[in-house]
Order: C-alpha cells, then structure tokens, then sequence
C-alpha cells in the first residue's frame, strides 16, 4: 500500500492514524506469530474498547484471562504514542525484568515492521530493554526493585501481572508522583488472590473509590472462544487455576485457607447487624438472647500495640450460628465491660477467652467484675473442666491457649464447618478476615498488614463446639438415658423376673441408648 500512494494519500494517512489509534494498529501493526511468521494484528471488539479506555481515562485498571492478546494490545497503542508524539516517556513494569523487556520487543518490532513512509520518527538509540526515537520519546523495561521508576517523569506507566508483583504497593507509592505531570497508567493481570496491591486498587475503582477505570476481561469475551473451547482448556485444570487463569476471580484464585467457592456463599449470606452497640458501638448484634437456648462468646484480646484488634464472637451453640460480634480498640478493662455485656445479654453464657499475651489480664479483670461461667481446660490435654472444680484439679489453665500444636486444630476445624456449612456467618467484618487468610510457607495467616482475631477467636469456637460442648452434651444425654432406662423399669416390672433379669434389661436398654448418642454426636455430620 505505501509505496503506492501519493503524497497526498500518504499525508492524509498519516493524519488518519495519528488522530486514531485503533485505525492506525489494525492497519499497520504487526506482531509475531510461532508458525506464520510476521502477521497483521486485527483487534477484536474488547480489544478496541481496551484502547479507546486508555486513550479516555488517565488511569486504567484490567483485571484479565490468560490469552488475550492484552500485552499485544498495549504495544500497539504504545507503538502510536512514541512515534506520532514528541518527548514520550514509557515505563513498562512487570513480575520480572524479561517479561517488562518482552513487551518493549513488540513494540520494537511493531515499529521497525512499519511501511518506510511512515517512520516519521526514527530509532536512534536501541538496546535489549529500551529505545529510543529521534523525536524525543522513549520506553524501557524497568525491574521491580525499590527506587523503580522514582527518578522518571513518565507519560504513560504499563504495569503487567500487577497481582503477582511483591511488594507493588511500596512501589505504587513511590511511581505514582512520576505522573503528577499528567502522566497516565495502565495495570493490567489476571487475579491473585484478595488482599494484595492489584486487589485493592481494583476493588476501589469498582467502588468509585479512587481515579481508576475498571475492566473486566473473563475468557468468553474473546469471540473465537466458546463452551467446547473452555471445557478443552480446563481438562486438567484445578479450580483455583480456572479461577485465576479464565474466570476473573478474586476469591477463588488465591491460596486462602477457605475455598473460593465457600467465600462466595459466605458473602451470599452476609446479613446487617439488627444493633449496633456497646461503648463504641462496635458490638454488632444479629439475633438476641432466647431463652432455651446455649451461648458461647470466644474471646481474642489485642496485643496492646495498636496494630490489632480485641474482639469476640457469640455462637448460638447448637445451629452454630453467628449471633453477635464485637471488634474494636480498647484498652483490656474498658473491653472487660464489653465482654461483660455480651456475657449477660446471652444468659451468662460460657466464656472462652485466648489466655495468650494479655489475656490473662483480661481474665483477671472478668473475674473481678463477677464473671462466673469462665471457660477452664486441663494444660496437657485441653479437656474443659467446669468453673466449680477448677479450684480444686491440678493442672488446670483459665482461658484457651493458642500454641504451635493446638493453632492449626482450631484452624482446620474452622475450615471444616465452613466446607460443610455447619458453621452461619452473618458479619461482613468476619468475611473480609477470611478473605486475607492465606497460606504462606505452609502456615496460615493473615497477609501482611491485614487482621485475623476474628479469624482465630472463629477457629477456637469451632473447635470447643466440637469438643466440649459437644462432650458436655453427650454427658446430658447419657444422663437421660439412665433415666428413661429407670423409668422404663419401673413401668414394666414383671413381678415374675428375678433381679438378675431387671438387671440384664436395663444394661441392654442403656447399651441402645448409648450407641445411639454416639451416633447422634460423634458420627462427622457429612456422614449422618
């Protein structure tokens, strides 16, 4: 075409494309194919949409499927921006230097692909990761290290798997004054999990929260992709894979302790509180006191450093759903008065309370203010011992301890319930700990700079749920089954049988009795 048109055409074609980006990449950009060779690049409808949005929105931010063509797109419209642009400055950032460099490369030969006429501008400067153009712009590759890009005054800054980068909230904060002059940017990967830099800013932008333009990219939205193509693509893939590579999600695609699947019912089932309450109003209430029914409040007690939360939750033991929570704060004996007003809101309910770092002081304090259903537990083997016979029992501790053994049973029970929805979470506060809650290095634990105490005071009443409660219950029922078993007797005593027969009949009816409180509560509740 170019050698062809006069300078006229050539004139009007340049204007075209220097007016018009998706004209001038579908025209004239070309990328690399692994089997064809050099090859035209035609944008699809998103891809278009993706270009007239950077062109639109100062800031864009692309959550993605794997596939594309997202990097290709960019390089295109970079492409544009160097050569019919004066003083140009592009930065391109990624989880690692290559991949950054990759993407300068299809840039590089997009540009050098272009039909002589149009090089207006041309390459004078050309290394591995950067060129640059006689007319003044430039873009390079930059590493993801501390200083990156701090020094540069940038025109537009390109941020690819933005999810995967450690640490890109430290480096946001220091590139984000690089484009107070007007410079504009563009995030794009597919999603890693919540908690992290590329989570946030996105989630922001879809609450209008920030400058961001938000996009959303899930596998189906490339035309040439359908059913047949993803059931193909997802054969041998887990579900967390499917998440992060084709879905788009957030929840489901990173290594948190719930599955992606068990949040999402979660949040399905998130419900207001009906009261909002205690000395800050932190203490959320979602079902009160009836009378007939079991309580327990897990209690976690911050550190006194400021950086968490003290914080309780109130179970109605039996249906395990959450009836109250409190977050906040709060100095150990203002919070005592709070504990204090859950525990006799809900009938002098059981309190189980972390005895780790101050909670000791915290037990101290309840005790002081009259607190007389304390949770107690033998030292060696955490057996609950009642409030009445710890004085007298040896080994016994006041409180729960989190150790290195008993931390990851309250963890995977807390996990059990919620996979097989035993477990009723009504706070959003709650959800958004759980959310963050991932494995790293094999342990579970919040991620940097986020919360878990309503995580772990969740976990601990999991596991005594099952465990004393439950053994306490079994203990009601045995007791009940003694006493149907007597009146049982009584009611039909032959006066022909002999003691031996009385007796014989009763051990076979309390046996059934048994056996059958066994299975009411200790078969695993997927098996009943």
């Amino acid at each position: 075409m170019g050698y062809r048109l006069t300078k006229k055409h050539i004139r009007s074609e340049l204007l075209r494309c220097g007016r018009d980006p998706k004209y001038f990449i579908n025209n004239y950009i070309k990328i690399a194919h692994p089997e064809k060779g050099l090859i035209p690049f035609k944008l699809f409808d998103f891809q278009e949409d993706v270009v007239d949005n950077v062109q639109d929105y100062r800031f864009n931010i692309i959550v993605k499927a794997r596939q594309l063509g997202l990097s290709t797109t960019v390089a295109g419209y970079v492409t544009w921006l160097l050569l019919f642009h004066r003083e140009k400055n592009v930065v391109i950032m990624a989880t690692k230097l290559a991949t950054a460099a990759n993407l300068v490369r299809k840039v590089k030969l997009a540009m050098k692909s272009l039909p002589e006429w149009m090089m207006i501008s041309k390459i004078v400067i050309d290394n591995r990761n950067s060129f640059e153009l006689d007319n003044g712009s430039q873009v390079k590759a930059i590493s993801t290290s501390g200083d990156a890009g701090r020094s540069e005054a940038l025109s537009l800054l390109v941020i690819d798997e933005a999810a995967i980068i450690d640490g890109l909230d430290e480096l946001w904060a220091g590139l984000y004054p690089t484009l107070s002059t007007g410079g504009s940017c563009v995030i794009f990967s597919t999603p890693y999990g919540v908690g992290n830099m590329f989570h946030k800013l996105y989630s922001e932008a879809e609450q209008g929260l920030n400058d961001f333009h938000h996009m959303k990219l899930p596998w189906d939205i490339h035309p040439e992709r359908d059913q047949e193509w993803f059931d193909k693509e997802t054969r041998n893939m887990s579900k967390r894979d499917i998440a992060q590579e084709l879905l788009c999600s957030f929840n489901m695609s990173g290594d948190t302790l719930i599955d992606g699947e068990d949040l999402d019912r979660i949040y399905s089932n998130i419900k207001e509180p009906i009261l909002q309450t205690g000395i800050d109003r932190n203490l959320w209430v979602w079902k009160k006191f009836e009378a007939g029914k079991r309580y327990v409040m897990v209690v976690d007690v911050a550190r006194g450093d400021g950086q968490d939360n003290s914080a309780f939750h109130v179970f109605d033991v039996d249906s395990m759903e959450q009836v109250a929570e409190y977050q906040g704060k709060l100095p150990t004996d203002t919070f005592a008065h709070v504990v204090m007003q859950g525990y006799n809101d809900y009938g002098k309910c059981l309190t189980v309370v972390e005895n780790n770092n101050i909670g000791s002081e915290l037990l101290i304090k309840l005790k002081e203010l009259g607190h007389a259903n304390i949770y107690y537990s033998k030292k060696t083997t955490h057996e609950q011992i009642e409030s009445h016979e710890a004085e007298y029992t040896s080994g016994v501790q006041m409180g729960f301890t989190t150790s290195s053994k008993t931390r990851p049973l309250v963890l995977s029970k807390l996990e059990e319930f919620i996979r097989n929805k035993v477990l009723k979470i009504n706070s959003i506060r709650l959800f958004n700990e759980l959310k963050t809650f991932v494995w790293q290095n094999g342990k579970a634990q919040a991620m940097r700079s986020y919360n878990d105490d309503l995580v772990l005071s969740c976990a601990i009443g999991c596991w005594i749920r099952s465990t004393a409660l439950m053994g306490f219950q079994a203990d009601i029922d045995y007791h009940k089954a003694l006493m149907n078993s007597f009146r049982s007797t009584r009611t039909y005593l032959d006066p022909n049988q002999t003691k031996a027969n009385v007796v014989n009949n009763y051990k076979e009816r309390k046996s059934e009795k048994d056996t059958q409180v066994r299975k009411t509560f200790f078969t695993p509740f997927f098996i009943r």
